[in-house]
This record gives C-alpha cells, sequence and structure tokens, in this order.
C-alpha cells in the first residue's frame, strides 16, 4: 500500500479498538510496580517486619517478571496468543486479590513473585501481538496507543498509590487490580483478534529459557546489590553479575551449537535495525528509570514534600509524555524511527542538562518546564527505538524478538536504577552532610542520565530512514 493511502484512510478501527484493548490490558501490572514502592512504610508496620525482608516483595515481582520473559515467547509460538493473553490479564486480577489479603509476609512475598511472572507475560505478548495487528505500515501509531499505560505506571502510580495509602489501606493498591481486570477482559475477548501460533512446530526450549531466565534474574538481582552497598565493587554484586555473565556464555555456545533453533536466536542481532534498537533501549531504559529513582528523593529531601506531592511534583513529565504521543506514531510511520530519535535526543538533553544544575532554591516553575520538555521527548526515543526493532523481521521471528527486547529493557531499566543510586551515595561518601554537599551527589546522578542519553545518538544512526527507502 502506497504511503499516500496510508494518509487518507488514517488507521483501520478494528485495529484501532483491539490496540486499546490491548493496551487496557497492560494498565494493572503497569499501575501496579509503580503504587507498591509508596506502601513500603505502611507494609513494614503491618508485618511488623524489616525494609530488607520487604525489598524481596520489590525485587522478587521483577525477577519474577524477568523470569517470565523466556517462557511467554514458547507460550506464542506454541498457542493462541489472544487466549494467553487474556488469561494471563485474568489471572493477575485474580492474584491481585491473594496479595489483597496476605496474611502474613511470607504470603505476600510469594503472591508478589505469582503477580510478577503473570506481569511478565503480559508485557512481552502486548508488543507482540501489537506488531502482529498493526503490520509494519501502522506501527508507529498503534506504538503509540499501546504504550500509554507505560505512562500513567510511573507518572500516576505513585499518586494514585498515596492517596490510596492515606485514605484507605495499602491492600486496595491489589484490589483496584480487579475493577480495572473486570473492564478489560470482557474488551479484549470482543475486540482483540484471536492469533495463531506463530511456529506450531518449535519445540519447547527449555534449556534456553532457564538459560535466560536465571542469566536475567543473577544480573538484576547482582545490579540491585549494588544500588544497595553504594558500590559495584561488593562480593554480591561480583558473584552474582559473574554468574550472569557465566550463562550469557554458555547461552552464546548453546546457540551456535543449536544453529539458532532457540527460544531467543541471536541470528536477530543479523538484522541492523534490530541490534541498533537493542543497544538504543537499554541505554534509554538506564537514562530515564535512573532519574525517575532520584527525582522524587530530591523533591522530598531539598523540598520537603510529602511522598504523594513529590509524584504530583513529576505531574508535567507525564504531560509532556501524552501531549506528543500522537504526533511521534505519525511521523514513526511518515520518515522512520532515524529522525524522530535524534530529534528527541536533542529535546530531551535540553530537559535534563539543567537538572544537573538544580539546587533547593530552583523555582518550581522552571522545574515544571523542564520536567514537560524531558517528557514530551521520552517517548520519541523509546517509540521509534521499540517499533523499529521489529522492522523488516518475519512473522515467525516476532515473538523471539519481543523475549530480546523485554530483557534488553528490564536489564537497562534495573542497571540505570542501580549505577545512578551508587554514584550518589559514592559522590556523598566522605563529604560534610550539608545541603551542597547532597546536591551534589544529585547532580552526578543527572550527569550520568544526560551522557547516556547523548550516547544513543550513535545507535540512531543505524535505524530506519523512510525518506532514503
Amino acid at each position: 500500500m502506497s504511503e499516500n493511502k496510508i494518509k487518507k484512510i488514517g488507521l483501520p478501527k478494528e485495529v484501532l479498538m483491539a490496540a486499546w484493548a490491548i493496551a487496557l490490558g497492560a494498565i494493572a501490572p503497569m499501575l501496579d510496580s509503580t503504587m507498591v514502592n509508596i506502601a513500603i512504610d505502611k507494609l513494614t508496620k503491618d508485618f511488623s517486619t524489616t525494609l530488607d525482608i520487604i525489598q524481596w516483595a520489590i525485587t522478587g515481582y521483577v525477577l519474577a517478571l524477568a523470569i517470565a520473559v523466556p517462557v511467554s515467547g514458547w507460550l506464542m509460538n506454541k498457542f493462541n496468543g489472544k487466549k494467553i493473553f487474556v488469561g494471563a490479564v485474568i489471572a493477575f486480577g485474580v492474584i491481585s486479590v491473594l496479595v489483597g489479603v496476605s496474611w502474613d509476609i511470607s504470603s505476600f512475598i510469594l503472591f508478589r513473585l505469582l503477580q510478577g511472572f503473570s506481569a511478565g507475560v503480559i508485557t512481552t505478548l502486548m508488543f507482540t501481538l501489537l506488531v502482529k495487528t498493526a503490520g509494519q505500515e501502522n506501527l508507529g501509531r498503534v506504538m503509540a496507543i499501546v504504550s500509554t499505560p507505560m505512562i500513567f505506571g510511573p507518572i500516576l502510580g505513585p499518586v494514585i498509590g498515596g492517596f490510596i495509602v492515606q485514605g484507605a489501606s495499602w491492600r486496595w493498591i491489589f484490589y483496584i487490580n480487579v475493577f480495572i481486570v473486570l473492564i478489560a477482559a470482557p474488551l479484549m475477548m470482543k475486540k482483540v483478534p484471536h492469533f495463531e501460533p506463530f511456529n506450531k512446530d518449535s519445540r519447547l526450549d527449555l534449556f534456553g529459557i532457564i538459560n535466560l531466565s536465571l542469566m536475567s534474574a543473577a544480573l538484576i538481582y547482582g545490579i540491585t546489590k549494588a544500588a544497595d552497598h553504594a558500590s559495584f565493587n561488593n562480593s554480591e554484586t561480583v558473584i552474582w553479575v559473574g554468574l550472569g555473565l557465566v550463562l550469557a556464555f554458555i547461552y552464546f555456545v548453546y546457540n551456535l551449537v543449536r544453529k539458532n533453533q532457540t527460544v531467543l536466536p541471536l541470528n536477530l542481532f543479523a538484522h541492523k535495525s534490530f541490534t541498533a534498537s537493542s543497544i538504543g533501549l537499554f541505554l534509554t531504559n538506564a537514562a530515564i528509570m535512573g532519574p525517575m529513582l532520584i527525582l522524587p528523593l530530591y523533591f522530598q529531601n531539598f523540598r520537603h514534600f510529602t511522598a504523594t506531592e513529590a509524584a504530583l511534583a513529576l505531574i508535567p513529565q507525564g504531560v509532556g509524555m501524552l501531549v506528543t504521543r500522537p504526533l511521534i506514531g505519525k511521523m514513526i510511520d511518515k520518515i522512520g524511527a532515524k529522525y524522530v530519535v535524534m530529534v528527541s535526543l536533542v529535546l530531551s538533553l535540553i530537559g535534563s542538562v539543567p537538572l544537573i544544575f538544580i539546587t533547593d532554591k530552583t523555582s518550581m516553575f522552571w522545574i515544571s518546564i523542564i520536567l514537560f520538555i524531558r517528557g514530551a521527548s521520552v517517548g520519541g526515543i523509546s517509540l521509534p527505538l521499540t517499533s523499529d526493532a521489529y522492522t523488516g523481521l518475519d512473522t515467525k521471528q516476532l515473538p523471539e524478538a519481543g523475549v530480546g527486547i523485554n530483557i534488553i529493557e528490564n536489564l537497562g531499566s534495573s542497571f540505570g536504577s542501580a549505577v545512578i543510586a551508587t554514584v550518589v551515595a559514592a559522590t556523598l561518601q566522605g563529604l560534610q552532610p550539608t545541603i551542597a554537599n547532597h546536591l551534589k551527589g544529585y547532580h552526578s546522578g543527572f550527569l550520568l542520565s544526560a551522557i547516556a542519553l547523548a550516547v544513543i545518538f550513535i545507535p540512531s544512526l543505524f535505524l530506519t530512514n523512510k525518506k532514503n527507502a
């Protein structure tokens, strides 16, 4: 179909409805993962436990999510994608009730692990089913729609979580998922088309799934330990990251022996746009998720905001993301990912570099403008990178590509959060506990984020350029 015809007819109605139904199904896990952080203090008191034990409910959720990713690739190959997706969303709702009725810390952590696993299936299937629904020519616009839950998660999650914890009980953070699932599940059953198995002949690559799951879990756990110790040079990080790298090497050899007949065939990286997108997405998640950790702390420590007020102060960033979303989707489909990413990177640096010089006296008006610019540019980096990762791939390769992209994004997010938390803590070591010195730690964290954004210019050179095509 020619580009002019696509412009005239816009997006088919059934594609739009399917996209929104899939997006709605993903809202619950996106909100849930950020709301829980607000309730940590209440959870510690209610279960009469320590912060270290409670952290397992958060770390465990992330690890279970990472373990689910390779399994999801096999499920899509073997079964009807719609049934797996709807089943995972319903399971998430049921498990949310169990988390809400947890009677002690052990049951709470166990149910959070199960919740994380179902969330991993939802997030992996979401993008792959979208690529199949949209087709290559509409991918940018459809990605812009379906990634909306990813905005609502980090921006609205802490605000809603704060109001729930203050006004009701932490248990309602989980019960609220049931209402979302009750709306989403019937809509998905009605509007999402059936997806034939992508590759019914594929065998269960049990060794590959276990290897990749353990690799992701070991690397993420090792990286989070670096943040706890404020150093990458502690024994826990060295052991776990070392184990993760050994497992990665074993997988590399295994993939060679199996001639790419694995859950994540490494010949995917022979596609230029997939490799460039993978590197870009790792850096993007690191550059964006790191500051999402220290920005609320800046508002709480230097402006003396409550957790809910700090979350409200971040709303301009979410507004920026929402405003530019539809335009970015259209531009990806029209001119390709390359120039959309490059322009967005310039904007993101305009919204990131001023944070390196922020003080406790900086006007909230200017901070809001900076956050708005930063938010407006975020989608212009992550959306084109995600959609370009699937460009030029065969239908049978879509589940494997989804597995690869999700593993890379999970590692990038964990790495960014841990590195920035470690850099902030390391900068503060040995300094007098003054406001100026504390700000130095935050400045170094924001500087690291800006450097990571600048480096993304290199992989962006290899992305799709539809103007030349």
